[in-house]
């Protein structure tokens, strides 16, 4: 499963960036196709193969260009998710929606149901998080969650804000035919219909949040600081929603610092970029501090 949905995602990916290539250009060598879209060489043959089929691109080896534009079926975005990225959003909106609050047991079984998945791939999951400290497994007892304290909280953001600056220069100065641009267009128009409707959904910030982050994050990859990023993610809401009074607000503040961001990602000014970069990380700094000591109270 984890497999086909990498070859989905790329393949979604592949089109936009053909897209933006337009008719009877060339396209880049299978070794900068593999960089761009974050897989394997086998992978971009299999993806070659399938737009070759379907008469999106035509030539072989490295004389291979861009045909008329074919209309393509691109994949569902939920078929591009693999199992892991499926348990950690599921994982997340659980211990968030239902204030799961330290001391809390953790149950495989009820978690599996839950989430439609085999009990083998919560059980992974969670390993990768016991050696953070925040479940641990007690012999039979199953897992039980024990939450966070700020100063671990902050250890993490000085991690976040080093990695997450480099990351945001990388993306400004990818090449026009990086198929995150698109995605970055795709994530901004889901901004916009968020915030005019925040309301009623601004709980559904949450997983836009993770999966903006994780892109910037993807234009500079770094496998040690990708192993960090899902217990980042995890923090930073769990902690942002633990007070729930003005969880709204904050939101939707939120929200308008991401356009502001994601519009100095597409201006490519590197200096703008910076700026909105750091006054967002600032920000989500802040919150992190007020919600923490709210927990001490």
């Amino acid at each position: 499963m984890k497999t086909d949905a990498v070859f989905k995602r790329a393949f979604n990916e592949a089109l936009d960036l053909v897209s933006n290539l337009g008719e009877g250009t060339a396209l880049p060598s299978e070794n900068q196709l593999g960089a761009q879209l974050r897989v394997s060489r086998t992978t971009v043959r299999k993806i070659l193969s399938v737009l070759g089929e379907q008469g999106t691109i035509g030539g072989s080896g490295r004389e291979r260009s861009v045909r008329a534009a074919v209309r393509v079926e691109r994949f569902p975005e939920e078929e591009t998710v693999t199992m892991s990225e499926q348990v950690e959003r599921r994982f997340m909106e659980w211990l968030l929606r239902d204030n799961t609050r330290p001391g809390s047991s953790i149950n495989e079984l009820d978690l599996a149901r839950r989430f439609g998945v085999a009990t083998t791939g919560i059980r992974e999951f969670l390993n990768r998080f016991e050696r953070f400290g925040l479940i641990e497994k007690r012999p039979n007892a199953g897992w039980v969650f024990k939450g966070f304290t700020p100063s671990f909280a902050l250890e993490l953001f000085e991690i976040r804000e080093m990695f997450e600056l480099r990351s945001a220069m990388a993306f400004a100065a990818l090449p026009d035919s990086s198929p995150l641009w698109q995605r970055l267009k795709a994530l901004r128009e889901e901004h916009v219909a968020l915030q005019q409707e925040v309301d009623l959904r601004f709980h559904d910030f949450s997983d836009l949040d993770s999966r903006l982050h994780r892109l910037i994050n993807s234009a500079a990859p770094n496998r040690f600081i990708e192993d960090f990023f899902d217990i980042i993610t995890l923090i930073f809401h769990y902690h942002y929603q633990w007070n729930k009074r003005d969880e709204r607000q904050r939101n939707e503040v939120a929200i308008r610092e991401h356009l502001t961001y994601i519009d100095a990602l597409l201006g490519r000014n590197t200096s703008i970029v910076e700026l909105a970069c750091r006054a967002h990380l600032a920000s989500a700094k802040e919150t992190l501090m007020r919600a923490s000591s709210s927990r001490q109270d």
